[in-house]
């Protein structure tokens, strides 16, 4: 099968253009004439001499599987068949590695196994959760509500995820740029105020005396203060990868000052976000809790959240282990056990993570409005300390003269 290009325009006059696998140009423009098209031009697409080279082709992002679910629940819905669903997935697909990915789903469905066998192939872009929901939806025949649900998950679970990542970036990115600032005026400008301290002869005030030996410092012993970096961050890194180590800096971060409220409400609405999609849709309870154990992405909640899956195996409710664990707050537990109790436990955890949710919105907000005059405070410190440090002894030359 070759893939060929093709550009027209619709029965509307509307320009349209798009791929299509066939087995010949002729096979091409004849399904283009059955859709109505006005064909402009069919060529064979060029050969791209990197389609093999994993580094070079363009990554499958989280939007991409969100707009995938989108438009698969929309055309299931319609009634249209999975296959030809697929083919025109693939057809009007522009990403090439999504492209291929879709494409061999769609073969590997062809060749009679499930939708829910042919995604779990590509657990980067489809996790357990994904997963589970489809061959839920499948089972069910409910598919075209399971993608909808998949989608407005995905999309609300990449809002929380950029929030959490804005709020962290902008403390990180001032201090780096501090540092480095910091640095330049340490290694190229304090030492040509030394020079002509120097040559001036007299005393040095203290803070102008430290501010030189930070910069001889610095400027001496700089390829020692790199290769502490780099060693402490390798040792950190490789830590952080043990169980110990990660359960450990998980539960650092969890009772941080400001970052630790903001990690805890995010976790919070993610956990509770999850297990209401998947109960939604028909997934057991326990299955549901080992899936949402593996993504929480903390060790700590990763660890509740097992407690909770033994304490239901042994006829517990999900309330009260999930209190006893002292991780999610008392509002989270008492509203799960009013859920458990009236029965509409999924429905519950809904209203739940969508008041977590303006939560984390409010704890961004709360937080940003600290760190900007910390960081400002920090940062006239810092420069402003050293320009002082440095003019201090043209100040004494002055009032001497």
């Amino acid at each position: 099968m070759t893939v060929y290009i093709w550009s027209g325009k619709n029965p509307k006059g509307i320009a349209q253009k798009g791929e299509m696998e066939a087995a010949s140009e002729d096979v091409v423009r004849s399904q283009l004439q059955r859709r109505k098209i006005q064909i402009s031009k069919i060529k064979k697409k060029p050969k791209d001499l990197f389609e093999n080279v994993a580094m070079f082709q363009p990554k499958i992002k989280p939007k991409d599987i969100i707009l995938f679910s989108r438009q698969f629940s929309t055309m299931i819905d319609a009634g249209l068949p999975i296959i030809q669903c697929m083919d025109i997935l693939v057809a009007q697909q522009e990403n090439p590695t999504m492209k291929r990915m879709l494409k061999n789903i769609k073969e590997s469905v062809e060749s009679g196994s499930t939708l829910a066998e042919s995604l779990k192939k590509y657990p980067k872009e489809f996790d357990d959760l994904y997963v589970n929901m489809i061959a839920a939806g499948e089972s069910g025949g409910i598919l075209d509500t399971i993608l909808r649900r998949l989608s407005e998950y995905l999309e609300k679970s990449a809002k929380l995820k950029a929030q959490i990542k804005g709020a962290m970036t902008y403390p990180i990115v001032t201090l780096a740029i501090a540092c480095l600032v910091l640095g330049v005026i340490l290694v190229f400008v304090i030492p040509v105020f030394e020079d002509m301290f120097s040559s001036l002869g007299g005393n040095l005030p203290t803070p102008t005396r430290i501010v030189v030996f930070m910069s001889r410092t610095l400027i001496g012993k700089i390829h020692f203060i790199i290769g502490g970096i780099v060693i402490f961050s390798y040792a950190f890194k490789k830590f952080k990868n043990t169980i110990k180590g990660r359960e450990l800096i998980d539960k650092v971060m969890l009772k941080l000052p400001v970052f630790g409220e903001l990690l805890t409400k995010a976790a919070v609405a993610k956990f509770t976000r999850t297990m209401g999609t998947m109960l939604g849709s028909g997934v057991a309870i326990l299955e549901a809790l080992d899936i949402v154990a593996k993504t929480s992405g903390n060790k700590t909640i990763e660890k509740a959240i097992v407690g909770v899956r033994y304490g239901i195996a042994e006829g517990r409710t999900m309330a009260d282990p999930l209190s006893e664990a002292n991780v999610f707050p008392n509002m989270v537990c008492q509203m799960i056990a009013v859920g458990e109790s009236t029965g509409a436990l999924d429905s519950m955890l809904e209203k739940v993570a969508d008041f977590y949710d303006e939560e984390v919105d409010q704890a961004v907000e709360n937080m940003t409005a600290l760190i900007e005059p910390f960081m400002l405070v920090f940062l006239g410190i810092t420069i402003g300390g050293l320009v002082i440090a440095m003019y201090l002894p043209i100040f004494q030359m002055a009032s001497l003269v």
